[in-house]
């Protein structure tokens, strides 16, 4: 189990970059959530993209994902649409993958009279109200998540995020990104903070997002102060898998619920519900995908603190942290500008940044501060690179947007928020129509 996770370690130059993002679907004329089936339900929705090259992945009869390349489009719990993008070596490659699909999607929603909106929350409609999706494995999630946390339906059914994936060179090399990633996390979430509503109201917070995961399941989110410790590397990781409970198994084209139960048990073939039956590296990887601490350890690193949002910030996110993770000397300097954090501090960042955002006050400063000083570090990382586009440009560009909200101090949020209050005249619906893809 730990060679499994060594064996992602590669050489710089075969380093890659894979960007995911969730939207939430919506009709044009109701504003209400995509069901699964009907005319213009998810399932038409993949069906119709199937015209690009996509090819369809069922479950039990059930068309629930799409393959193309090295990508794919996934279903979220209750329809949200997910793009995980293929390994790309560039920010301008993988930019006009997610603008590739955008437009893709744009095509066949147009035609279904559906729309699809970027944010971290659902601003309109209740837990109720939202739809599930014929996947197995949400089933025996769906029964147990309430018995860990109050929230853990509504980051099932609720919630967007864009995340990305990076490569590391080895155990060192993986450590040190594990830690920056970590300790910089809240400053993403505060710069992408973009969840302000709940039920069509205000909610007191700028990512709720965000604050949905403190309260989902304590067995399997958040800081991972152990990697942090002396000692840390793939062993460390696998004894921490090992102590998340386990959701499923997947045995002859079905799953297995195994909610609640340990993995070192099943190591042992004492399972009750797969009796004498040992795990395979599929059960593993399985296993890996249902722990989501703020940044989660595969084959390579996700860093997944941000909220979903529009096209120019599905770029922005990996380019921050490519500028930050893949330069030695940006590298060092962001773990420079992080080493130093108590657990305390890194704690109150993460719980503080889901209310107050770039306004949290830390060390005489504020978030802000911290996220100006990142952002230099990771556009001159970019600059370093000096990965160009046909054009001639280098990937710095593409984390501008971020600048902009660090320099004006005000968050994805705080500018929805003014406008609920001023020009929407206290109604979320508007958002639905100004800030669709």
């Amino acid at each position: 189990m730990v060679e499994y996770l060594a064996e992602g370690g590669k050489p710089a130059a075969e380093w890659c970059i894979g960007t995911e993002h969730e939207k939430f679907g919506f009709r044009f004329d109701d504003l209400r959530p995509l069901d699964y089936e009907g005319p213009r339900g998810i399932r038409a929705l993949l069906e119709g993209l199937t015209r690009f090259g996509w090819a369809r992945v069922e479950e039990n009869g059930h068309l629930i994902a799409l393959t193309r390349g090295g990508a794919s489009v996934t279903l979220e719990p209750a329809g949200q649409l997910e793009l995980s993008g293929a390994p790309l070596e560039t920010i301008h490659d993988t930019c006009c993958e997610v603008g590739s699909h955008l437009h893709e999607v744009k095509t066949v929603a147009d035609e279904l009279g559906v729309g699809f909106l970027g944010m971290g929350f659902q601003p309109k409609w209740k837990r109720e109200e939202m739809p599930w999706m014929p996947k197995g494995r949400y089933a025996i999630m769906r029964r147990y998540m309430p018995t860990r946390g109050n929230l853990g339906l509504d980051m099932m059914t609720r919630t967007c995020t864009v995340q990305v994936n990076l490569d590391f060179a080895d155990e060192a090399d993986m450590v040190k990104k594990f830690r920056v990633g970590l300790a910089l996390q809240p400053v993403v979430t505060a710069l992408f903070a973009d969840s302000p509503f709940t039920d069509g109201k205000p909610n007191g917070y700028l990512s709720y997002r965000s604050h949905v995961w403190t309260d989902t399941d304590p067995d399997r989110t958040g800081m991972l102060d152990f990697v942090f410790e002396d000692g840390f590397g793939f062993e460390r990781y696998v004894d921490y898998l090992l102590d998340v409970p386990m959701y499923f198994s997947y045995r002859d084209g079905r799953y297995v619920d195994l909610a609640g139960r340990s993995f070192r048990d099943f190591l042992a073939g004492k399972l009750d519900a797969l009796p004498g039956t040992l795990p395979t590296l599929r059960d593993w990887s399985d296993h890996m995908t249902t722990a989501f601490p703020e940044v989660r350890l595969k084959r390579y690193l996700e860093m997944r603190g941000a909220d979903g949002g529009p096209w120019n910030r599905l770029c922005a996110l990996p380019a921050f942290w490519v500028g930050l993770l893949y330069d030695a000397t940006a590298l060092d300097a962001a773990w420079d500008l992080a080493k130093d954090f108590t657990p305390a501090e890194r704690h109150a960042l993460r719980d503080g940044v889901p209310k107050h955002a770039l306004k949290l006050p830390f060390r005489g400063g504020s978030v802000r501060d911290l996220a100006q000083e990142a952002l230099k570090i990771a556009a001159h990382g970019l600059k370093r690179r000096a990965r160009l586009s046909p054009g001639g440009a280098d990937e710095s560009h593409f984390i501008e947007p971020l600048i902009e909200y660090a320099e004006a101090d005000q968050t994805p949020a705080e500018r929805k928020l003014e406008l609920y209050h001023g020009r929407w005249n206290g109604s979320v619906d508007p958002v639905f129509r100004e800030f669709a893809y």
